[in-house]
């Protein structure tokens, strides 16, 4: 592998719509959602060492979450695990790690990934990863990755591209839609030209930079000037100053969506971004009632395609219940219909309004 390839995981988000199994002081990235003996970050990292050394693979999270990186991912050096003071999106995180990777190495090409994705045909995502990494080396290109879609879903944003603009079968984008309603969705899936957007990138750092230094002027400016304190003791500190000013925005409206060399790979690795109870659902086993179970003790009576998830601490009976999610813990029980599930993000903004963050 080139020596001056590495992979950035993103790992600060609460997991919201997770809820009331994903937590502030525990989000889902650092659960075992699919119960399957990793957690996902686990399994993020897993798949990178299949091709990238360890001092190649840099963590960005928040701060309050750098000792459970440290316990889930002991071989990370601690010098990469990147702590952010405050949430603000992926544009500040993936800023932060492009300058402090610039002054490592002014010839890194870096890929960015969630670290809470479910990627089924890792092979697959390998290949497309090198192959990612071999486009955006020297070229004045940002890559993202698109999939294959399999069903008109409402879910995930869309990436349209030029069908006759290619590079070794990567494409130049035409556009960005954000969740489309159903019959858009249906749309862009007859036509042909649509890929899901993974929220997974790749360029030369050079040229990343470049892009903030553009379209992110403001941004730009203060990560610039906030580079002189990184490797050093003041990092933490200038940080926290540098976060305070900086917008909340995604990569997506900060830069993609507005540069002009902008390329998208299509990939078909068996990928998931695990955003919602319904995405576990739909990658887990399930019974002949179509019930997907992550629990120790139910008992299911008449009931048909529930996600029904449990801490087990106690017997769970359900009757009578067509497509609902049902997720028990100690202190919270939320049962949801699937079709709702979109919602629970206002559900959480409710509990917090009336309840304080007790429950949160």
């Amino acid at each position: 592998m080139n020596k001056h390839a590495y992979v950035v995981i993103m790992a600060g988000g609460i997991g919201s719509r997770f809820w009331p199994v994903s937590r502030t002081d525990k989000p889902k990235q650092f659960l075992d959602i699919l119960h399957t003996g990793k957690t996902l970050i686990q399994h993020t990292y897993d798949r990178f060492r299949r091709f990238m050394r360890p001092e190649n693979i840099l963590v960005v999270t928040h701060h309050q979450y750098v000792s459970m990186v440290r316990e889930q991912l002991p071989q990370v050096p601690i010098e990469n695990i990147l702590p952010e003071p405050s949430r603000k999106n992926t544009a500040p995180c993936i800023a932060y790690a492009s300058f402090r990777l610039y002054k490592q190495d002014p010839h890194a090409n870096i890929l960015f990934a969630p670290a809470d994705h479910l990627i089924l045909e890792e092979t697959s995502f390998v290949k497309t990863c090198l192959e990612a990494f071999q486009f955006v080396n020297g070229r004045d290109a940002l890559l993202t990755f698109g999939i294959k879609p399999t069903r008109p879903d409402t879910g995930y944003g869309y990436i349209q591209y030029e069908m006759q603009e290619n590079i070794d079968n990567i494409f130049k984008v035409k556009t960005f839609t954000e969740k489309p309603n159903l019959e858009l969705a249906k749309t862009f899936l007859k036509s042909g030209d649509f890929l899901w957007n993974a929220g997974i990138f790749a360029w030369d750092v050079r040229n990343i930079l470049k892009a903030f230094e553009q379209l992110q002027p403001e941004m730009y400016e203060l990560f610039s000037s906030a580079a002189e304190a990184m490797f050093t003791p003041d990092e933490t500190e200038v940080m926290e100053m540098t976060y305070a000013q900086c917008t909340n925005i995604s990569i997506d409206y900060a830069i993609m969506e507005k540069a002009e060399n902008v390329y998208v790979i299509p990939s078909d690795f068996g990928w998931s971004d695990l955003g919602t109870w319904n995405s576990v659902y739909e990658n887990m086993p399930r019974d002949y009632l179509e019930n997907a179970v992550v629990a120790q003790d139910v008992l299911i009576v008449d009931a048909t395609r529930c996600m029904i998830h449990s801490s087990g601490k106690r017997l769970l009976v359900l009757q009578g219940l067509d497509d609902f999610i049902v997720v028990d813990t100690p202190d919270v029980l939320l049962i949801c219909k699937k079709e709702r599930e979109q919602d629970i993000k206002e559900y959480v903004a409710e509990v917090k309004r009336n309840m304080g963050e007790k429950y949160l």
